[in-house]
């Protein structure tokens, strides 16, 4: 049980929260306005659905990396994520899909739920890769189906601009994997076109795609104008201010994600990024010749940059936890209320994380890991 400003999608309540077996039981209290108060505020976990890395491990290591990457972000109160790959060669691919799916058979409790893979590339346009490494190339729905066998992919990153993708779209969107446009130099036509055809958001919104242009929309503008989902990294150096301001007032379930790499949670350094080499300095990660390359955020600061923009904490809330968990189908995730998995973070009246529950176990109390509630 945990006591005190509880955001419910019905609003804030000032009560006591229950659990059983993991799950909200009850929620009891009276409507509250946590202004008035500096009890904790308690939310819904924070769901990040584009993680590279973290703790100083990367995900395409493979082997134990992703139980460092699930125990690194949980400490910033993201209690599930979608392991995010980086476009590489099909032997590498199967490598780390294998790996991923044998951590997911057993995964460490204590750590933040992996929901499954978001597989960013290799399908993307070979002409607006960023920071992927030079192994794009067109899909076909018969090795994709492959590599669905090796582990769970919820979520997908391809350039519908190449050949033969809108019709990959359609098919993928019939197998119940959703979509994301991203990495991408095609049209404002041909992103409408792959929305009509099944894609169903964009990837880190603005970066590596086709910009808006008051004669030529691009990416940019499909997703502007169209858009129900789409990723935005609120890292305050990926976009500007300005930039997430009209993204914010354009699409209505408009998310944050950190795009993070090994180098979050870590010191100013040297870390890998797939098969690249990146440095952490000055607040972000970049490759050798200035590209970015994923970022450090951590949904905790994430929270803050977005009332800092000005939303309230319940919306800014929506955009880290309710709004993907949404995007997957997940509504026994990203909310408070009888039935959802007992995740949650309390924060203090200035944002700062207190603690973390998962499944109702209390799994970081500030910086300290501890065993039950």
């Amino acid at each position: 049980m945990r006591y005190g400003n509880i955001l419910t999608p019905e609003g804030w309540r000032l009560g006591e929260l229950h659990w059983q077996d993991g799950r909200i039981s009850r929620i009891d209290g009276e409507a509250v306005d946590p202004q008035h108060n500096d009890l904790p505020r308690l939310l819904p976990g924070f769901i990040d659905l584009h993680v590279h890395g973290g703790g100083g491990a990367d995900v395409m290591q493979g082997g134990t990396a992703l139980a460092t990457v699930a125990a690194t972000h949980v400490r910033f109160g993201t209690t599930s994520l979608l392991a995010t790959t980086m476009t590489a060669g099909d032997d590498e691919t199967r490598r780390v899909l294998g790996d991923i799916a044998r951590y997911l058979a057993s995964p460490d409790e204590r750590a933040s739920r992996v929901l499954g893979v978001h597989l960013e590339g290799p399908y993307i346009n070979p002409g607006k890769l960023g920071a992927q490494p030079p192994h794009a190339r067109p899909g076909v729905i018969q090795e994709i189906e492959a590599l669905r066998e090796l582990a769970p992919i919820e979520l997908l990153t391809l350039a519908p601009e190449l050949a033969g993708h809108l019709t990959l779209i359609e098919q993928l969107s019939e197998r119940g994997v959703r979509v994301q446009l991203g990495h991408t130099l095609g049209s404002y036509e041909e992103g409408v076109a792959a929305l009509e055809h099944g894609a169903c958001g964009f990837t880190h919104l603005f970066n590596a795609m086709s910009g808006l242009h008051h004669r030529a929309p691009g990416m940019v503008g499909a997703a502007m104008a169209h858009a129900e989902y789409a990723e935005l990294i609120p890292d305050l150096l990926h976009v500007h201010p300005g930039a997430m301001r009209a993204a914010l007032r354009c699409i209505p379930h408009l998310y944050a994600v950190t795009d993070s790499t090994a180098a979050a949670g870590m010191p100013d350094g040297e870390y890998r990024l797939g098969e690249h080499a990146v440095t952490k300095c000055l607040g972000g990660v970049r490759l050798a010749d200035g590209t970015l390359a994923g970022s450090t955020l951590t949904m905790d600061q994430a929270l803050r940059n977005l009332v800092g923009l000005g939303l309230t904490l319940a919306e800014a809330s929506d955009r880290l936890s309710r709004f993907p968990a949404e995007f997957l189908g997940r509504h026994d995730l990203g909310r408070l209320e009888a039935g959802a998995h007992a995740d949650l973070v309390e924060l203090d009246s200035r944002l700062n994380l207190l603690n973390v529950h998962v499944g109702g176990r209390l799994v970081v109390q500030g910086e300290s890991r501890v065993t039950d509630a």
